[in-house]
């Protein structure tokens, strides 16, 4: 009897566990799902528009910004380190570990005035532990994914960033860098926000005359950095992945090594699940010109599990090689719209300019 009555007691429980679980998946049914599979719509969620549907959940705009956080994020890949002119699909752990005897430097924040947007705008800097105004320092722009801001790669530390560029340079194959990350919505106006629609999208493509304007010429001014195409790189993770192909597309004689992460679509006019982009050109100019003084390295990378743009770096690849310009492609194998991405396209982009460096 007693046994019947606990078993009695337990169904009442699963079955009101059950119940609470259904409706629990009845209302996020309409939401983004940002779990460590990656990021998808429901087919419930057709009655919310996109913009909405970033708007619901600051986890999901985290997620676009920076990387999706995953499970395995602390562990590079063990294959030996080799200095050649190969990519490599993971940076390896000896590159992405903290190191007890080695310093690394810490982001501060700082603003300049832009003439392009008539506003003060903000961005992030490391600067090398042992930073000197005597010295100059190569300077890498990097560029973060939509919804985000100058503070994306800086707050989250699963990204690696320090770690890398401070152990390359520890190990004497890179020299130390410094590294921008400024805020890449170059609006005029502070209350326009970011949304999957193409107005609210056009300050990231405004982005380019900020950054040349105003940005770099400050940076340049306030810092101690080496200039000249071959100290000037630029990388980019999502949306920012999609400016610094076109950035370099446009102006390539600014920057020496350059590399594109999980680019995000809108480069040329196409749709996908969030919204219709009209984009900025078309196919058949998206290429270098004729007579343009191309970058030393030139690399686009993307997961192979992408969630977030699926094959648009893959398109964009098969575009750029149609019409006739070199660059480099591979993809990170298992890697989401993530950190394991991002640490691998960074750690490619310092292992070109070490190689380049090196055969001086």
């Amino acid at each position: 009897m007693k046994k019947k009555s606990i078993s009695i007691v337990l169904v009442l429980i699963m079955t009101s566990m059950c119940a609470c679980n259904a409706n629990t998946q009845e209302e996020k049914g309409m939401a983004v799902d940002n779990s460590n599979d990656g990021i998808s719509v429901t087919e419930q969620s057709v009655t919310e528009t996109d913009s909405e549907k970033a708007a619901n959940s600051s986890e999901d705009l985290s997620s676009f910004a920076s990387g999706i956080k995953t499970g395995d994020e602390a562990a590079g890949s063990d294959t030996e380190f080799v200095l050649n002119d190969e990519t490599e699909e993971y940076c390896p752990a000896t590159i992405e570990t903290t190191r007890s005897d080695v310093e690394y430097g810490e982001f501060t924040h700082g603003t300049y005035y832009s003439e392009t947007c008539g506003l003060e705008r903000g961005y992030s800097i490391l600067l090398p532990a042992d930073y000197n105004s005597d010295k100059q320092y190569p300077v890498l722009y990097l560029l973060h994914g939509i919804f985000g801001d100058e503070y994306s790669f800086s707050q989250d530390g699963n990204n690696k960033i320090k770690e890398i560029v401070g152990n390359m340079a520890a190990d004497g194959y890179i020299e130390e860098t410094i590294i921008v990350c400024p805020n890449m919505y170059a609006s005029s106006d502070p209350d326009q926000k970011p949304a999957f629609d193409t107005e609210s999208c056009l300050p990231y493509d405004n982005f380019i005359n900020d950054l040349v304007n105003d940005l770099m010429p400050h940076i340049e001014s306030e810092y101690s950095v080496l200039t000249g195409r071959e100290n000037t790189y630029l990388a980019g993770f999502s949306m920012g992945g999609r400016e610094t192909i076109y950035i370099a597309l446009q102006r390539p004689e600014l920057f020496g090594y350059v590399c594109a992460i999980s680019a995000a679509p809108g480069i040329v006019p196409t749709t996908d699940k969030f919204m219709t982009h009209e984009g900025m050109i078309e196919e058949s100019q998206m290429k270098f010109a004729d007579d343009a003084v191309i970058p030393e390295a030139f690399i686009i990378c993307c997961g192979s599990s992408d969630s977030v743009v699926g094959t648009y770096p893959k398109q964009y690849h098969e575009i750029l090689e149609q019409n006739g310009s070199s660059h480099i492609w591979y993809e990170i194998p298992g890697a989401d719209h993530d950190n394991t991405a991002i640490k691998s396209g960074l750690f490619n982009l310092f292992k070109q300019i070490a190689y380049d460096k090196a055969i001086e």
